[in-house]
């Protein structure tokens, strides 16, 4: 594998153009990223369990929007789609940052509920059209870390600026996302207007049929959407609910520190992410998952034992500490599972293939926050880090079943191997 300037040299002009600005326009996600559920829980006075519930209404939203959302992307094309979903967003944002009731709240998180439905299998398949090969792997890797470096900014600034007891801090992130949005929109409508991703009309009889319902037939595509939906429930469906609110009820840690790290994942992330490429090319990526698990596993014990010392340096350190830790399996989750779901995938089928993908990552961020509101606000904070370990188990045992049905190539691995 060649270093960052020969991967830079290596791309197309659009995937120059998609790289280069991924980091500024994260930037406003990473304001409200972290605090999204403190401002409505601290801020507006919602309890703890309404406020996961309602934040699992981004994921049920876009469940609902990502088949339809996977459809129009294979028929009329990601950039459309995007276009489309990225002018919800801006309604949510700026919707949200004056939301004083529940009602309110949810029709905003609804909006941006239905930007986060198409924007994964459309971005993804916009990828995929540019880069193929080696080369697509590294690009989800280093857009991974991109799009965390700008977060992480994000949550510095965030976790400096915003103060629960003055409402208008949270207005002035919430409104600086909704501006963040104008980026990739400009990028759309300007340098990448002539990309395309769409592979014709479904009634075109000569091309293979690119219907759902072929696509859930293959075997190897349903063991990689659970092990998709098992590692986002542990994982990034905790992130915006479960890891926050037990650093703040459990930990007793400040919202500095949350904003701190969301910082300790991003660097992690940008100084390891090249390295985890080289080391990760050419080796089975069922294999990387199962290493990745036991990352993982450590990094919610280690979450867990802040419980012990509530309010302490340590519990601070501990909670930075898991932050970095969940951070290095990160850097081996992200540039694979989106890697073997577009080796899996066609030109003519990539949209709905990656809005699989989707379903089943919106499946866990779903049931993430509303398991994790549930469990901590009826104080059962061992159980909750228990059900994350457990969680880290079944992908390891998923990602072995998995390996026995998924072609080489889609692996990681050159050689030719039979199919399923």
């Amino acid at each position: 594998m060649t270093g960052m300037k020969g991967f830079w040299n290596a791309l197309p002009t659009e995937g120059r153009w998609l790289l280069s600005t991924v980091a500024i326009q994260t930037l406003g996600r990473g304001l409200t990223l972290p605090f999204t559920i403190i401002y409505l829980h601290e801020v507006r006075g919602f309890d703890l369990a309404l406020s996961g519930t309602l934040m699992g209404v981004i994921a049920v939203t876009a469940l609902l929007v990502t088949a339809p959302g996977g459809t129009l992307i294979d028929r009329y094309g990601a950039r459309a789609v995007l276009l489309v979903g990225l002018t919800t967003m801006i309604a949510g944002c700026a919707l949200l940052a004056y939301a004083t009731h529940p009602a309110v709240a949810a029709v905003a998180l609804v909006l941006m509920g239905v930007n986060f439905g198409v924007s994964w299998p459309g971005f993804n398949a916009l990828v995929a059209s540019v880069v193929d090969g080696e080369l697509r792997q590294q690009y989800f890797g280093v857009n991974f870390a991109l799009v965390n470096l700008g977060i992480g900014v994000g949550g510095i600034i965030g976790g400096f600026y915003v103060d629960v007891s003055d409402p208008a801090t949270f207005t002035v992130i919430f409104l600086a996302d909704a501006a963040s949005a104008l980026i990739p929109m400009a990028l759309l409508l300007g340098p990448l207007r002539h990309v395309r991703t769409n592979g014709g009309s479904d009634d075109d009889e000569s091309a293979p049929t690119a219907s759902y319902r072929s696509i859930l037939r293959r075997p190897v595509i349903l063991w990689l959407t659970l092990i998709t939906f098992v590692a986002m429930f542990i994982g990034y469906g905790q992130m915006e609910a479960g890891f926050p609110a037990f650093a703040r009820q459990v930990s007793e840690v400040s919202t500095r520190v949350v904003g701190f790290s969301f910082a300790v994942n991003t660097a992690v992330i940008v100084l390891l992410q090249f390295t985890v490429l080289k080391l990760i090319a050419g080796h089975r990526r069922t294999r990387v998952m199962q290493v990745m698990t036991l990352v993982w596993a450590a990094s919610w014990l280690i979450l867990g034992a802040t419980g012990l010392l509530p309010g302490s340096i340590t519990a601070a350190i501990g909670v930075l500490a898991f932050m970095g830790v969940f951070a290095f399996g990160e850097t081996m989750l992200q540039p694979t599972i989106p890697a073997m779901y577009n080796d899996l995938a066609s030109d003519r089928n990539r949209g709905r293939v990656n809005a699989v993908n989707a379903a089943a990552f919106q499946g866990g961020a779903i049931t993430g926050p509303i398991v994790a509101g549930l469990l901590l606000d009826q104080g059962w904070h061992a159980g909750y880090i228990a059900t994350m370990v457990v969680g880290c188990g079944v992908i390891a045992v998923l990602a072995i079943a998995l390996e026995r049905r998924l072609p080489a190539a889609a692996n990681g691995v050159p050689e030719p191997a039979a199919v399923e």
